[in-house]
């Protein structure tokens, strides 16, 4: 029996051949100056998690150590073309958001932008970011959600089976309440887009005394 895991690698190995095309109207409209201003922040020892095919590698500064995990191998095949295309040295690697590999508080940025749509438990998800980051670390988020107008969002709700099995993502995931649920102090918030769109920076709560949380 296939898991959820597994389908949601087998429906982006099988978009991955047009996923930059599907999304091309969003990037020309105004996800590049998203990507731009959001990363424009990062520095150190990097991880994105759920790189896809590399949209966000022009826009890191060439000084930071980046790592890029994605669960489909044919989306990071495409990311490693873009990398050597720009000139971009970094490690891409096969691995679920879920079940990182890494040790603890190992890098000093974590960025994630358009994935929590699609990761099958959010939550689980993004406690892995929590325990991968320094305590002092930063996370990085784009994302869309669930509006809070009571009418468009229970159209969502309603059309969100549709949309899913059709292209994969949820369009109706409370992602800023998962971030918290998940252990994080919202440091930012802007909204865009009718307030689907939201561009979040989170920093890892930490318990009374200074001591880093673990999920």
């Amino acid at each position: 029996m296939k898991t959820e895991t597994e389908r949601t690698r087998r429906r982006f190995d099988r978009i991955a051949w047009m996923y930059d095309a599907m999304e091309s109207p969003m990037e020309m409209i105004s996800a590049r100056t998203w990507r731009q201003a959001l990363l424009s922040g990062v520095h150190g020892r990097v991880l994105e998690v759920g790189i896809g095919t590399g949209k966000n590698l022009p826009y890191y500064p060439r000084d930071v150590d980046l790592t890029g995990i994605d669960i489909s191998p044919r989306m990071l095949a495409r990311a490693k073309r873009r990398a050597e295309s720009l000139g971009i040295s970094c490690r891409l690697i096969v691995m679920d958001a879920e079940r990182m590999t890494f040790p603890d508080a190992a890098f000093d940025a974590v960025v994630s932008t358009f994935v929590f749509c699609s990761v099958p438990d959010p939550v689980a998800g993004l406690k892995e970011i929590r325990r991968v980051l320094k305590p002092d670390g930063e996370a990085f988020f784009l994302e869309h959600v669930r509006s809070a107008n009571p009418l468009l969002g229970k159209l969502m709700d309603l059309l969100n089976p549709l949309v899913r099995a059709a292209i994969g993502p949820n369009i109706n995931r409370r992602t800023v309440e998962n971030i918290a649920n998940a252990g994080f102090e919202i440091v930012s918030l802007e909204e865009m887009g009718m307030k689907i769109l939201k561009k979040i920076v989170a920093r890892p709560m930490v318990q009374q005394g200074g001591a880093h949380r673990e999920g």
